[in-house]
């Protein structure tokens, strides 16, 4: 899946970029007709917890989204991924029930 990744006043690199899109890829298992998506990583200055991510799926006739603050850039994307697997299983039910 297309994956643009965009970190807010730092530069991410390669090896948190790869870990993403892989994390990402893996919601494809639960749902395969994903067209694309974005994320957004930012740095905040309070706080432990002071990485976040933010993912964006476009999927036929939705948007799913999900944010997660942890105290790293890898628990985030875990947590958010975490939780647009569930909002991916929630969709693909109310396909199969004709709701969507």
């Amino acid at each position: 899946m297309k994956l643009k990744v965009q970190s807010i006043h730092f530069d991410a690199d390669r090896k948190l970029i790869h870990f993403i899109q892989k994390k990402v890829d893996k919601l494809e298992t639960y749902f395969d007709r994903m067209v694309d998506g974005e994320v957004f990583l930012r740095l905040n200055n309070e706080g432990i917890d002071n990485k976040t991510v933010e993912i964006k799926l476009n999927v036929p006739g939705t948007q799913l989204f999900a944010t997660e603050k942890a105290r790293s850039f890898e628990a985030a994307t875990d947590q958010a991924t975490e939780a647009l697997r569930t909002q991916l299983k929630k969709f693909k039910t109310k396909i199969k029930n004709g709701r969507a």
